[in-house]
């Protein structure tokens, strides 16, 4: 044997009892006990969280997807045509009712205004001199000196510039009306939303619009249930129930309502129906075109027996939760589950009473009859002693 190969296996040699002598003085690899085992050995109690089963008033709920829509939507156009000669908004800003949006160049309208009311002036002129020639005639018939026929005549004229008059009035609060459309204000209080023409350019009563403005207070939901809960909004009453918007991850709430209305219809495509609620909206978090989820609450279970979701367990048989016993030992507890509660909860209908002790945490590592160290939720379970005593050993050396 060469000497560079004798020397490699002194070097492995020693390697392997100093690897030895480490393992002898230092017990199993695993801290506290047998290797793989914490806390002091197979039969230590297993750490749980635990929690009692309570009494409490819970809130029924049908949860769904909505998207939020505007109260009113006006798109605001012009009723005559002419040369837009201002604007007086700006563009998102909320916009009060009758407030001044636009102008359109009045020049024509008001030629056209003047005009009617000068031949109301002239026919109304007319009308006075008939009226005072058929109060002559009607003085002279009686003496003879006009005839009958003359005097019907004067009649038939008096009331034909009477119909002048009157059709002159109409022209001219006709044209009066068309001049005030010149001056276009807000037919709602909403958001303006983006600028469609520029002043200067010639509008037409048919175009596109000036703007769109939108109501956001109060404001819309629109969202859709399964025909399956029919029965139970119309049972709850239909209307005015109350309606919890949250944001999309379900964890802020965005706003509180009321249900306003419940379609008169089942869409037969999807098996849904359409419900809207209203929101005052008074600080804006609900937007036009916005998904939010939607809560609506359809009665109350007054004193119903709530545990936390988590606990429930779902066997091949039946849903069941680990239940302590008195001794802290575990038991396998079939129960029967209702409704949906909120802050994670679910109601129980069967199988368990107020202040029985559940597992939340941990059922993974139970079996019927098992050991357990029960915690509060939150809790953390204690250090075992054999890692006290480890870390108290002088110079890092663990303690044999």
């Amino acid at each position: 044997m060469s000497r560079w190969k004798l020397a490699l296996v002194i070097i492995a040699v020693l390697l392997l009892a100093v690897l030895g002598w480490r393992l002898w003085q230092g017990g199993p690899a695993s801290p506290g006990g047998a290797p793989g085992m914490r806390g002091g050995g197979p039969d230590a109690p297993i750490p749980v969280t635990v929690v009692m089963a309570e009494s409490a008033d819970v809130p029924v709920y049908l949860n769904a997807l909505g998207t939020v829509q505007a109260l009113n939507t006006v798109t605001v156009n012009a009723q005559v045509a002419g040369q837009l000669k201002a604007i007086h908004f700006e563009e998102g800003e909320e916009i009060k009712e009758g407030a001044l949006i636009a102008e359109i160049d009045p020049r024509t309208f008001q030629a056209t205004l003047d005009q009617a009311v000068a031949k109301q002036k002239q026919d109304q002129a007319q009308l006075s001199a008939s009226r005072s020639t058929l109060q002559r005639y009607e003085e002279l018939i009686k003496q003879h000196f006009v005839s009958a026929q003359d005097l019907e005549n004067q009649r038939q004229a008096v009331r034909q510039q009477e119909a002048m008059v009157a059709a002159d009035a109409a022209a001219v609060a006709n044209a009066r009306t068309q001049l005030g459309y010149t001056r276009i204000t807000a037919p709602i209080t909403g958001v303006a939303g983006i600028r469609q023409i520029d002043a200067g350019n010639l509008i037409a009563a048919s175009g596109a619009g000036i703007v769109t403005l939108t109501q956001v207070h109060p404001i819309n939901v629109i969202f859709t249930l399964p025909q399956q809960d029919l029965e139970a909004v119309r049972r709850a009453g239909g209307g005015e129930l109350p309606v919890t918007a949250l944001d999309r991850s379900d964890s802020h709430a965005l706003a509180e309502g009321v249900l306003k209305v419940v379609d008169n219809s089942i869409d037969p495509q999807t098996g849904t129906f359409r419900l809207k609620a209203e929101f005052a909206n008074e600080d804006t978090r609900l937007w036009p075109g916005q998904f939010v989820n939607i809560r609506l609450e359809t009665r109350v279970v007054r004193g119903g027996l709530v545990i936390p979701v988590q606990a429930v367990q779902r066997g091949p048989d039946s849903t069941y939760v680990y239940k302590l016993a008195e001794d802290d030992t575990v038991a396998v507890q079939p129960i029967q589950t209702g409704e949906d509660a909120d802050g994670g909860r679910v109601v129980v209908t069967e199988g368990l009473a107020a202040g029985d002790r559940i597992v939340t945490e941990g059922q993974f590592r139970l079996k019927p009859g098992a050991k357990v160290l029960a915690l509060a939720p939150g809790e953390s379970a204690p250090a075992p002693a054999a890692d006290a005593a480890n870390a108290q050993a002088p110079n890092g050396m663990r303690r044999r």
